[in-house]
């Protein structure tokens, strides 16, 4: 259905196939990913009163490494202090998350996961892991792997590529 619209655009034509294939392949899996459909069917199973922004919080906290702050979770999740604030609070009357005191300042308050919260996340990661594994059904090992590995190296050529020290030196090679 997609594949023919590359042929199709006019500025594309100076690019090899390849990249055209790869381009539009991305913007297939960004629209999936940017309606979440993973999290929202997992989310409609396990916990359907919750919202995406909860597993959002439980996912910053889970990667985290050190004492987390709800500052740091509203940094991470790219919304105001006092949105982060509410939706940890819910979480914390939801019985997903905990305040604690900081071991490094016990002026501080940090937001720890409890049992339920690690709960729910590897439902979601069990959740997310079978659909990947259903979706690459009849794949042999040897593309399995070959895909895993160039993903894998794509996606860090590209987050290296999108980082902000990226970015500062690509401009100063243009100076």
């Amino acid at each position: 259905m997609w594949s023919s619209v590359a042929k199709d655009e006019d500025w594309n034509e100076d690019m090899p196939e390849n990249i055209i294939r790869i381009g539009n392949t991305m913007t297939r899996m960004r629209i999936m990913i940017g309606r979440r459909m993973i999290g929202r069917m997992a989310l409609a199973k396990f916990a359907p009163g919750l919202e995406l922004s909860h597993i959002d919080v439980l996912d910053i906290l889970k990667r985290a490494q050190g004492e987390v702050t709800v500052g740091s979770i509203a940094e991470g999740m790219r919304i105001d202090p006092s949105r982060g604030s509410r939706v940890v609070a819910d979480m914390v009357g939801r019985g997903l998350l905990k305040r604690a005191v900081s071991q490094e300042d016990a002026r501080r308050s940090i937001i720890e996961i409890t049992p339920m919260g690690r709960s729910l996340l590897q439902e979601m990661r069990n959740t997310k892991m079978g659909i990947v594994k259903d979706v690459m059904d009849g794949w042999s090992e040897e593309d399995i792997d070959s895909f895993a590995r160039l993903f894998d190296k794509f996606i860090g050529r590209f987050e290296s590529r999108l980082s902000p020290d990226a970015e500062a030196s690509t401009d100063q090679k243009k100076s």
